[in-house]
């Protein structure tokens, strides 16, 4: 089946899904659920249901399904579907899981229900487990999977097919096997293309790659996304401080956290959790969000404080009250585009210390540009709105001057913000907003005092 009609049998059974679910035929549902959908349209399913319907859609999905289901599942909803099951029953869904994938589930359980899984498995599989949980979840060591195939480097091509052979299968996204020596250390790579091209009587050091190196198990998942990304790999070996090979990291693992780090950038900006669920109970969700208003708010009085403080020029031209908001509107887009690009730059690792000053000073002159431009328009359009040539050069002035603070904020403040190790993403959007709407009454009003005074 090819995959465009594939995804049309698949929109087919869920639009018989929901129509099963309105006129209330359970046993119609359990079939389509549990024959019909795939775990990861399953898991979509859920998450796009509403609390009561997802618990319903949750107890019909069958037992041997559930653990290839939770894999899908974000991390709120899963915990939640965790945290009513006992240890026994985390044990049963968890006994076909890679590691990386159990280490995950792991991490969202209490202390006692992860004692009590590690202690079910055998001693091999509970030391592979361990030493992916010993690793932050956000490493390189936390992604990884022990789930890999080694040989050494003085066996021939022929020994490596026929141990090959004596698998049933091999682990998922096996372009390579990894080649290390009796103490485990890694040495290189051997790709599954360049094996079966090979002469059977060469030995793996002849036709094997040394130019790819490990991955240290304590760098950061973001930067193994990027070095994927670069070097278009589909796995690559993880090795500790002194070169021993712990296990690999394969292409679906990473394409989770750009996906992670991509809904992180998007929620953060508006101060949400990139895990929030979609449909959470009302009082949940507007707890999580209450924090960020009040901190909005917080930041508005401060803007507020500085209108006040031009309370009797206000009064005196009617016109500065009507043009205001569109001073610190215009220099808070300004600032947001280069915040943005700014953010974007250092996620993808193209914003280094070698360039920052070339940026700074590209977006001055662009927020110069900018600046200029649209304080001759808007000045024009002032003029003739209300008759007065002051209000046209105050404004103009005005627009200059935040546009160009804007532009620099916007590049300046990700950065200043990184070295504090605080997440430009989640506090950039706010305090740009606090800087652009401060200094853009404060410039508008200010000229404003001195040329009416």
């Amino acid at each position: 089946m090819s995959q465009t009609a594939e995804k049309n049998s698949t929109k087919i059974r869920m639009r018989s899904l929901s129509e099963a679910l309105e006129s209330g035929s359970l046993q119609q549902v359990t079939r389509i659920l549990n024959s019909g959908l795939s775990p990861s349209d399953i898991a979509h399913l859920l998450e796009s249901s509403p609390p009561k319907e997802r618990k319903l859609l949750w107890q019909l999905v069958d037992d041997e399904l559930e653990g290839e289901v939770l894999q899908y599942l974000s991390d709120e909803i899963r915990s939640d579907f965790l945290s009513e099951m006992n240890a026994q029953d985390v044990i049963d869904i968890a006994e076909d899981f890679e590691v990386d994938d159990l280490a995950d589930l792991l991490q969202q359980l209490p202390e006692a229900v992860i004692s009590e899984v590690l202690d079910s498995m055998d001693s091999q599989d509970r030391q592979r487990l361990e030493e992916v949980l010993s690793y932050p979840e956000d490493s390189a060591g936390g992604l990884m999977n022990t789930d890999m195939v080694t040989v050494r480097p003085d066996i021939t091509v022929d020994v490596v097919l026929r141990y090959l052979r004596s698998h049933k299968s091999l682990p998922n996204m096996t372009d390579s096997l990894v080649v290390v020596n009796r103490k485990d250390m890694f040495i290189g790579v051997l790709p599954v293309t360049t094996l079966l091209v090979s002469s059977l009587s060469s030995t793996v050091r002849e036709i094997m790659r040394t130019d790819v190196d490990g991955i240290p198990a304590t760098l950061s998942d973001r930067e193994v996304a990027l070095l994927f990304e670069r070097h278009d790999l589909v796995s690559a070996p993880v090795i500790d401080s002194s070169g021993r090979l712990l296990g690999r990291i394969t292409i679906d693992d990473v394409v989770d956290v750009i996906r992670e780090d991509a809904d992180h950038e998007i929620m953060s900006m508006a101060g949400l959790d990139e895990e929030e669920d979609m449909f959470a109970p009302i009082m949940k969700t507007a707890k999580s969000r209450a924090v960020w208003l009040g901190i909005n708010l917080i930041t508005a009085f401060l803007a507020s404080a500085v209108i006040g403080i031009f309370e009797e020029t206000i009064a005196k031209v009617v016109a500065l009250a009507v043009l205001m908001p569109i001073v610190a509107s215009m220099g808070g887009i300004a600032g947001s585009q280069a915040l943005t690009l700014v953010i974007r730059g250092m996620a993808t690792g193209k914003v280094a210390p070698s360039n920052i000053r070339w940026l700074m000073n590209r977006e001055l002159l662009v927020g110069a540009f900018n600046g200029t431009l649209w304080a001759v328009v808007v000045a024009t359009a002032a003029m003739v709105w209300f008759n007065d040539m002051t209000i046209g050069l105050l404004i103009a002035s005005a627009m200059l001057i935040n546009l160009t603070v804007a532009a620099l904020a916007g590049t300046a403040l990700p950065l200043i913000l990184k070295t504090m190790k605080v997440d430009p993403a989640l506090a950039g959007g706010v305090i740009l907003t606090t800087v652009t709407d401060v200094v853009g009454f404060m410039s508008f009003l200010g000229l404003a005092t001195i040329a009416y005074a």
